[in-house]
């Protein structure tokens, strides 16, 4: 099994893999958890896969997981158990992107600040990628900003409450 610190390495591909993946299905996609496995521990479970898989290239490999419920996303993730076998998770939502002024306009009620957000004229839609190992070692954000040219942004402080939620899940 890789090191933790390759496999921290490894997580920003992986995050921008499983965008990718997302991506190739278009927009208003439901929101998807992937398990994060070791390429290693893939091939020993399924050596077929061999011709598919590199683990040099690829150290990590995302497995989708059901859909996750948008609105009940916190209970959701309090709810998953990974395996001992699962390194990592990543979580994929759209969402609705303020500038900074307007977002600090927004009610404290979700539902108020939700529906203001769904209305605002600035507002962008963005796919958010969030992706976690289970040490806490490493963390890594991707968001693809919908528009003529999918602007793709990465930096591990895009989402620090959706980071501690999936850090959450492994405890």
């Amino acid at each position: 099994m890789p090191s933790a610190e390759d496999l921290g390495f490894a997580l920003p591909a992986a995050t921008r893999e499983v965008e990718e993946f997302v991506a190739s299905a278009g927009w208003d996609q439901p929101t998807q958890i992937f398990a994060l496995v070791s390429t290693e521990t893939m091939l020993a479970a399924a050596p077929h896969l061999a011709d598919q898989l590199d683990p040099v290239a690829s150290p990590l490999t995302p497995l989708a997981q059901e859909s996750l419920p948008a609105e009940d996303l916190g209970e959701a993730l309090a709810r998953i158990e990974w395996p001992e076998q699962v390194v990592g998770c990543a979580l994929v939502q759209e969402i609705v992107v303020l500038p900074p002024e307007a977002e600090a306009a927004l009610p404290e009620d979700e539902e108020g600040a939700r529906k203001i957000a769904a209305e605002h004229p600035d507002r962008r839609e963005a796919r958010l990628v969030a992706a976690v190992l289970r040490d806490g070692a490493a963390q890594s954000c991707v968001m693809r900003l919908r528009g003529e040219d999918d602007e793709v942004l990465s930096d591990p402080s895009l989402a620090p409450n959706l980071i501690k939620a999936l850090q959450a899940t492994f405890a």
